[in-house]
């Protein structure tokens, strides 16, 4: 009997230190276990994306997005694959050159379109001859008429021959300048006060590129509020117009759940998110 009980007294302490073990392991590292995960995808992503991007070359470029910011690495699983799938789909790599944000919103992340990602866009339409945008300032000369013979002038501060301005001023309004194939074109001006009304019912409003690229966001959204008026296809008009005050810049309506299965040796899956991943009707998931 004696016996007995110090087996028992022996088992006890071994299971007490290996649970004492077990609470003293390091938590895995969230840049690695993402890291994880986009190396699954790859495959999926990969089968997204258009002839003219590289898995491995979007991979790193946004893995390495995700790791210089902290709030994106407290995300969900889900909504940063989520993000990396619809930034393959419209081939746009975020950060770096403005193309698209991965930006985070409390424990989810979402996926935003820039000013250069939608001029890249419409360009790709092989409707549009060229479409740029400007922001202008209060020191720069603009004029714009409109009707059968539409004109527009602009002469920036610093270039100015009439008078010699010391500084822009601030910025009072965008425009864009879309010229078609046919011969056609397409002239769009907002003042401040509408792109500023964009941006106080944008979920971005305090966060992301409207607080570090300003100017660029500016561009943006005359460019999204004349989107509806170039010569696009259907898809890409429906998925860009999408109002950023109910959900985000590229998010079609009825797609499904992402679910995921952890790649071995990380931590327990992340509950399945509601977080949508715009892949038409297949549902994404990692095969074992």
């Amino acid at each position: 009997m004696a016996q007995a009980k110090g087996n028992g007294a022996s088992l006890e302490g071994k299971l007490q230190n290996k649970a004492a073990g077990a609470n003293n392991a390091p938590a895995a590292n969230p840049s690695q276990t993402i890291a994880a995960y986009l190396k699954k995808m790859e495959s999926q992503i990969a089968e997204a994306m258009p002839k003219h991007m590289n898995i491995e070359r979007l991979s790193r470029i946004a893995l390495t997005t995700i790791r210089t910011n902290p709030k994106l690495l407290e995300c969900s699983i889900p909504s940063l694959m989520a993000a990396v799938m619809q930034s393959a789909q419209l081939g746009l790599e975020p950060g770096l050159i403005g193309h698209c944000y991965i930006i985070p919103y409390g424990k989810e992340a979402t996926f935003i379109i820039g000013y250069k990602g939608m001029i890249d866009l419409a360009r790709r339409s092989g409707n549009i001859q060229s479409i740029a945008a400007h922001e202008v300032y209060e020191n720069d000369f603009i004029e714009l008429t409109y009707g059968l013979e539409e004109n527009l002038k602009h002469v920036p501060w610093f270039l100015r021959k009439d008078e010699k301005p010391t500084e822009s001023g601030k910025i009072i309004g965008a425009y864009m300048v879309a010229k078609f194939n046919d011969g056609g074109h397409f002239i769009h001006y907002m003042p401040i006060s509408e792109i500023e009304a964009h941006r106080a019912r944008s979920k971005a409003a305090k966060n992301g590129p409207w607080v570090t690229d300003y100017t660029e966001m500016c561009k943006k959204t005359v460019v999204r509020s004349g989107w509806k008026w170039l010569p696009i296809s259907v898809e890409i008009a429906s998925a860009v117009t999408q109002d950023e005050t109910t959900r985000k810049d590229i998010t079609p309506s009825d797609e499904p759940f992402i679910d995921i299965t952890p790649p071995a040796g990380t931590d327990d899956p992340p509950p399945q998110s509601e977080q949508q991943n715009g892949a038409g009707s297949e549902q994404l998931e990692f095969e074992e």
